[in-house]
């Protein structure tokens, strides 16, 4: 059984930066999706970033330019480096994850078969 579990969420300043992790196990690449979620208080739940077995990446229009994901293949972790961090970056993010059939695009706002327990990030003004 999949499972992923986050760490390196915490609490910044304005302006500061943030490296999350997320280790998988029991996932086996050969065509694969993973991809970032956050949910600040009040809101949905909203795709971050993603991205598949080929390196191809998706990111929302809010954190482009900020933010990027990115997979070690050999330790079987997903990253997600965040730069110049804003207070509306606030709230909880998860890690998420699923195969995908050949021909398939992997989108951060699409759905996710896996999911970890989620690691919070405050950014402070």
């Amino acid at each position: 059984q999949v499972q992923l579990v986050e760490s390196g969420g915490g609490s910044v300043q304005a302006g500061g930066s943030l490296r999350l992790s997320c280790v998988a196990s029991g996932f086996t690449y050969g065509r694969y999706c993973m991809g970032w979620l956050r949910q600040a208080p009040g809101k949905e739940r909203e795709g971050v970033a993603a991205i598949d077995d080929e390196g191809t990446t998706s990111y929302a229009d809010s954190v482009k330019g900020r933010f990027t994901i990115s997979n070690d293949n050999a330790k079987n972790t997903l990253y997600l480096e965040m730069t110049d961090l804003k207070p509306e970056d606030t709230g909880m993010y998860y890690c998420a994850a699923k195969n995908i059939p050949p021909g398939r695009a992997c989108d951060y706002g699409g759905s996710w078969f896996y999911w970890g327990q989620g690691t919070q990030v405050t950014v402070s003004s």
